[in-house]
């Protein structure tokens, strides 16, 4: 791989980035010392972050860098997803927008409606709200992966697997039932209440919509990455 090919996916993420103010020009003095340090090590970091996975990723010839260079979906997702990234010390949003970043990269026939719908996500939903969406697109593989025995149920509403799966959130009802509300209403998840009692076959079953595992599939990392 030529020199000049190797800096392609650094110039790729430059060009979504380096339009990115530190602080508008009527920012007092104070705030851009503050922050400009921090601001340029996120940059550093995830252009680092990204532009490596993209070169290992060029090298398996899984892409093109010079191709990607002329894709306007992805240069579009760069601006959008390294404006967001930059806005977060969140290591796991971190990843998944790493993910998405890689995954427009390698998707063919993608549409920058949903994209940019997924990219949204990522950005206004909590950590939990990933996690939950996890754990309810498989149940039982959650907890198996996880080393959790399966609550032994004959009827049971869904915030009782909840609380088993993360003991955290118990006594946190109204913070978790919101958290569903967003799912629900974002049309990840096909059922709209937590609280209703549900047979233990029920229990155990899916309640992604498509559309809910399709946003998952594009925030983790495909297995030929």
């Amino acid at each position: 791989m030529s020199q000049n090919k190797k800096e392609i996916s650094y110039t790729l993420l430059k060009a979504g980035i380096a339009s990115i103010p530190i602080l508008g020009g009527a920012a007092s003095e104070i705030l851009p010392l503050l922050l400009k340090s921090p601001i340029e090590k996120r940059k550093e970091f995830w252009m680092k972050e990204v532009g490596e996975k993209l070169k290992i990723l060029e090298k398996s010839n899984t892409i093109s860098l010079t191709e990607l260079s002329k894709n306007d979906i992805f240069i579009d997702t760069i601006i959008r997803i390294s404006t967001e990234a930059l806005k977060t010390s969140e290591q796991e949003k971190l990843i998944y927008f790493k993910n998405a970043l890689i995954n427009t990269a390698i998707l063919e026939n993608l549409d920058i409606s949903e994209v940019n719908i997924f990219t949204r996500f990522i950005t206004e939903f909590t950590i939990w709200h990933i996690q939950i969406l996890n754990l309810f697109d498989n149940p039982t593989n959650w907890f198996s992966r996880n080393e959790v025995n399966f609550p032994k149920f004959s009827s049971a509403p869904l915030s009782k697997v909840l609380v088993i799966a993360f003991s955290e959130l118990k006594d946190r009802n109204e913070f978790y039932n919101l958290i569903w509300s967003d799912l629900y209403r974002s049309g990840l998840i096909n059922t709209a209440e937590l609280n209703v009692g549900i047979t233990s076959n029920g229990l155990k079953s899916s309640r992604t919509t498509a559309f809910g595992k399709k946003f998952l599939s594009f925030i983790q990392q495909d297995e030929i990455q």
